[in-house]
C-alpha cells in the first residue's frame, strides 16, 4: 500500500479517509505501536487535519488506535489476551450462527454463499488478500442473515475491525489459503445438507485453527521485535 492519496469521487472524504486508514493498519502497512502523527498523516491521505483527528477517534473506538499519554494516538498493540477473547467471542456466535444457517438453509442462500467463496478462492490464487478480507466479511454476513441472527451480527460487526486485522495475520501464512478453502467448503457442504451440527461443528474447527495461527504469527513478530 504505496499510495495512500485519496480518491475524491465516492463517498464522504471522512468515509474515504476512515476506510483507507483503516485498511492501512490492519494490512500492516501502519505496525502495532507505531505513532500516528497527524502532519504526517493529512500529508500521506492528502486530507484536513479536521479529518484525520475525527477517523483517528472513529478507530479507537475500533480498538485499531490507543491514545498513549505524551505520545499521542498509536495503532493499537495486539494483546494475547484480548485476540484470545475475540476468538472465544468468534466461537460461540459463529458456530450458532452456522447452526441456525444450516437448519434455515435454501437453495438460493447455498448459492449466493458459494458465489462469495468462489470470489474468495479467486482471490486466493490471485494473492490478492484485501479482496479475500472483503468477501470474507461478506460471507459471514450473508451467513448470519441466513440464520436470522440478526442481533450476534451486530455484535460481530462490532469486531470486525479487529477481526479483520487478525484475520489479514492469517491469511497471509503460506499455504493458508488452500487450508481456509478446505475448511469453509466443509462448512458449506454442512449447511447444503440442512446438517445443523456438522456446521456448527465445521465452524468451531475453522475457528480454533485460525486462533492458533494468529497466536502463532503475534508470537514470531514479538520474537522479531525483541530481536531488533
Amino acid at each position: 500500500m504505496s499510495d495512500l492519496r485519496i480518491d475524491r469521487n465516492a463517498k464522504t472524504l471522512r468515509e474515504l479517509t476512515l476506510d483507507k486508514l483503516r485498511g492501512a493498519i490492519v494490512q500492516g502497512y501502519f505496525r502495532p505501536g507505531a505513532r500516528l502523527v497527524e502532519r504526517t498523516l493529512c500529508d500521506e491521505l492528502g486530507v484536513s487535519r479536521t479529518v484525520v483527528r475525527e477517523v483517528l477517534r472513529h478507530l479507537e473506538t475500533e480498538g485499531l488506535v490507543e491514545i498513549v499519554a505524551r505520545q499521542g494516538p498509536i495503532v493499537a498493540r495486539l494483546d494475547r489476551d484480548q485476540v484470545g477473547e475475540i476468538y472465544e467471542l468468534r466461537g460461540l456466535l459463529e458456530a450458532n450462527a452456522a447452526r441456525a444457517c444450516a437448519e434455515h438453509s435454501t437453495p438460493e442462500l447455498v448459492q449466493r454463499l458459494r458465489d462469495i467463496r468462489k470470489t474468495i478462492e479467486d482471490a486466493f490464487e490471485k494473492e490478492d488478500l484485501p479482496r479475500v478480507l472483503e468477501y470474507t466479511e461478506r460471507f459471514y454476513d450473508a451467513m448470519f442473515e441466513g440464520a436470522q441472527k440478526h442481533v450476534s451480527l451486530a455484535v460481530v460487526k462490532t469486531l470486525n475491525a479487529r477481526i479483520n486485522r487478525l484475520r489479514a495475520l492469517t491469511i497471509a501464512v503460506p499455504g493458508r489459503g488452500n487450508e481456509s478453502n478446505r475448511e469453509m467448503n466443509t462448512l458449506l457442504d454442512a449447511i447444503e445438507r440442512r446438517d445443523g451440527d456438522a456446521a456448527s461443528a465445521a465452524s468451531f474447527a475453522h475457528i480454533r485453527r485460525t486462533a492458533e495461527l494468529a497466536l502463532s504469527a503475534l508470537a514470531q513478530q514479538d520474537k522479531a521485535a525483541g530481536n531488533t
